[in-house]
């Protein structure tokens, strides 16, 4: 069974609670109701959240320093309350984007959610979904455009979470131009602190990470990765552009992780069927990390 297929029947089964709180999009609206009649989900509405005061000690812990009197303000903005209903566990993902920019939702899911234990840096994920019927994560495509080595290894831990969430197992390569020890440079010396920080492999080129037979040839001995992490922004973007429009493979994403709870960031030009497909993925990852 592919990833996606066996993300809509992991969610049927958990039946998770799921607030898509831009309800004045009316893809969102046909999207609530169609999750909860094919039995996805339990749409929570955002009216069903309790007074503001009830949540303003979740943004105190998530942001010292903020002033009591600014976070009840804050809490008016309906991306902010939905992360903070999360973060209180009347809702167990939250799904936005359609109507918002990426860095709201970070911004609102970081101060009311918080970050996931060991990782300090939102990032995201595209699920790769390949010709040969390989499935396969590939971060971070859209969200840390130059990330440095203790980011990238909060990037290479949150994938490994999704990827054991979605895929069983993580197979975490830390890419590069170089294998091992035969290259130096800033990138690859970049690559090699943050693979030795999480305990990942790299740093690996790509050809070594999926294929064994030339991986034991440069001296890397693993099995062929699931997950490949970036070593920037460019890299990843492109990687996965070129692999939909040359290798024939489907991008499912991007989607966010390195929160303590899954949000999901949908694309603004995201279609009803798209939003269905996304909050699946996002909740079959509830309770997984």
């Amino acid at each position: 069974m592919r990833v996606l297929e066996q993300a809509i029947a992991t969610a049927k089964t958990r039946k998770a609670r799921v607030i898509l709180p831009e309800t004045d999009d009316p893809r969102i609206v046909e999207a609530t109701r169609r999750l909860e009649a094919e039995g996805l989900a339990q749409p929570v509405a955002l009216a069903d959240a309790g007074p503001a005061e009830a949540y303003v000690d979740r943004l105190l812990a998530n942001r010292p320093g903020l002033k009591p009197a600014l976070a009840l303000r804050m809490l008016d903005k309906p991306l902010i309350r939905a992360a903070a209903m999360v973060s209180a566990g009347e809702a167990d993902a939250m799904v936005a984007g359609a109507a918002s920019a990426t860095r709201r939702v970070i911004e609102a899911a970081a101060l009311a959610i918080g970050m996931a234990d060991g990782v300090e840096t939102p990032s995201s994920f595209f699920l790769m979904l390949m010709p040969d019927g390989r499935d396969l994560v590939f971060a971070d495509c859209a969200v840390n455009t130059d990330p440095d080595a203790r980011q990238l290894a909060d990037i290479a831990r949150a994938s490994a979470a999704s990827a054991r969430a979605l895929l069983g197992d993580a197979r975490v390569a830390m890419l590069s131009y170089s294998t091992g020890s035969s290259g130096s440079g800033p990138s690859v010396d970049r690559v090699r602190a943050a693979a030795e920080a999480c305990g990942f492999a790299g740093p690996v080129q790509a050809d070594a990470a999926l294929n064994a037979a030339i991986g034991a040839k440069k001296g890397h001995d693993a099995p062929p990765a699931n997950t490949l992490i970036f070593p920037d922004l460019d890299a990843g973007n492109i990687a996965y552009k070129l692999m939909q429009e040359l290798g024939g493979a489907q991008a499912v994403g991007p989607f966010l992780q390195g929160f303590a709870k899954p949000v999901c960031d949908l694309s603004r030009g995201a279609r009803v069927d798209d939003i269905v497909a996304a909050t699946a993925v996002t909740l079959a990852m509830v309770n997984a990390a």
